[in-house]
């Protein structure tokens, strides 16, 4: 759909979210190319938003590299995998409440305090002498970024027409590549050259320059906020209860109480929802996971996605140690391959310009994710080093063709009332699939004792089924995006033409 469509759509019932901005401007019929991203209109738009991927991506991924070294000197081993899960429900809260913020203040005033809150969480862990204090920082960090990310995504629509937007995912994609592989080895330089402490640290100076960047793109609101109705707190309190209770389901011991903690903290996450949807002022668009929308249906497959893709990113480079041998760098490099192909698919896909092929990709996503995890788990049960790869590249394929399209079609689609919720929600879920999907594959490996394997026979049939479990979810994603696209072609085909 086109900006007018999406317009008409929605009514004139609250202004669009590119009021808010002097750069956003209305699409225009000629295809957009790489380089004006880079024009003197978009330029400083896009270092913002590749800067906040960048962050987000590096202190999602690093912590892992540099926390023994601060275990080595400050203690607190038992407390390392809250490392990860108090950043993701940081990260996953703050997000859900950004587009509410950013009604009330103005994006450039909640991506300044928002990045503040980052620094100080920052300055925390780097400067912490117990492990609880790293927590902290870590908490701080994820509160910051998820509010960061969230609003990014929120201001994509707002700051580029709509024939740029598939050449913004693929940008971000590049750079959540770089980061995310570049960074945990960046990370560990550091800590090895200097200190665990400088791993920290280096987040100062990129933080301060995105914020620089914030103050230069982001404009005031010229409204006074006056519809805001405050944040929503039961379904927060449900919301982050719920997620405590997935996340401590990967530091049990016992598969029993990791169950009981997942199947718990999934009822609070649904009754987060369904308390949501019967407040006047709600944390997510109105018709979120319901089957009738585009939006409903569509955020359903950006959840589910990142659910089947979690196993890969818990247990893929470490079935590539304990399975075929490999050493930590030369593993970690094979993990990589799967985000490199989908930065990759995601640029050569960017230039796509028919409404009826971006859906098609988007019906690919989920198809060619499972195609991906079903070589993977062949690559396992065979031991075959060149199936696993090829798996990874698949499923990194599925990404790169559908996700930009998928982030977009769910803007366009939104009320433009909601844009904000639905673009915010995205990179929020995206956060949260991968939360739920490490439980249960935590879980799954926890019951199949991979931790406890010897005899690289034994460990591929256990990597196999281990990843086999995630497939199922990929057969309800293929069904949601095939009534995604279809809602969103009826309702275009409905729009009246001028």
């Amino acid at each position: 759909m086109t900006d007018r469509t999406t317009d008409r759509l929605a009514g004139p019932s609250l202004p669009s979210a590119a009021d808010e901005f002097t750069e956003a401007g209305p699409s225009s019929g000629k295809p957009g190319g790489w380089l004006e991203l880079l024009s003197r209109e978009h330029l400083t738009t896009t270092l913002m938003l590749s800067m906040g991927v960048a962050l987000f991506a590096f202190n999602g991924f690093f912590v892992s590299t540099v926390l023994p070294s601060a275990i080595a000197e400050i203690g607190g081993g038992h407390l390392i995998a809250w490392s990860v899960s108090l950043y993701l429900i940081g990260s996953i809260v703050a997000g859900v409440t950004a587009a509410q913020f950013k009604q009330r203040f103005g994006a450039r005033r909640v991506l300044i305090v928002a990045t503040l809150v980052f620094l100080v969480g920052t300055l925390t862990a780097a400067f912490a002498s117990t492990m609880e204090q790293v927590l902290l920082g870590r908490l701080g960090q994820g509160l910051g970024e998820g509010v960061v990310a969230a609003i990014c995504y929120a201001l994509i629509p707002a700051l580029y027409p709509s024939r740029l937007v598939p050449k913004v995912f693929g940008v971000e994609a590049l750079v959540w590549t770089c980061a995310s592989f570049g960074g945990p080895f960046a990370a560990g330089w550091l800590a090895e050259s200097f200190s665990w402490r400088t791993a920290f640290l280096i987040n100062l100076p990129f933080g301060l320059v995105f914020l620089l960047l914030a103050l230069l793109t982001a404009q005031p609101r010229d409204e006074a906020g006056a519809a805001f109705a405050g944040v929503p707190l039961s379904p927060l309190v449900l919301l982050s209860v719920g997620l405590l209770m997935i996340l401590s389901s990967g530091v049990m011991a016992a598969p029993l109480i990791s169950a009981v903690l997942v199947v718990f903290g999934l009822a609070l996450l649904v009754a987060s929802v369904r308390r949501d949807r019967m407040l006047p002022t709600r944390l997510m668009p109105e018709d979120a996971f319901g089957l009738s929308s585009t939006v409903g249906a569509g955020l359903w497959l950006v959840l589910l996605m990142p659910v089947a893709q979690a196993t890969s990113s818990v247990y893929f480079v470490f079935g590539l140690q304990h399975g075929f041998g490999f050493g930590p760098l030369a593993a970690g490099g094979l993990g990589a391959i799967m985000a490199m192909s989908w930065s990759l698919v995601a640029v050569l896909v960017a230039h796509v310009g028919t409404e009826r092929a971006r859906r098609r990709a988007i019906e690919a996503g989920p198809l060619l994710q499972c195609c991906g995890m079903l070589l993977v788990v062949l690559g396992f049960q065979q031991g075959s080093l060149s199936i696993l790869v090829t798996g990874q590249i698949v499923v990194g394929a599925a990404f790169g063709a559908s996700w930009a399209f998928l982030s977009q079609m769910l803007m366009e689609a939104s009320r433009r009332a909601e844009r904000d919720k639905t673009s915010a929600l995205i990179p929020t879920l995206q956060s949260a699939g991968f939360a739920i999907g490490a439980a249960f594959a935590g879980l799954a490996g926890n019951s199949l004792g991979l931790g406890g394997l010897s005899g690289n026979v034994l460990a591929h049939q256990a990597f196999s089924l281990t990843f086999l479990i995630p497939v199922v979810w990929t057969i309800p994603a293929m069904l949601l995006a095939r009534r995604a696209t279809r809602l969103a072609a009826a309702q275009t085909s409905n729009v009246p033409q001028n």
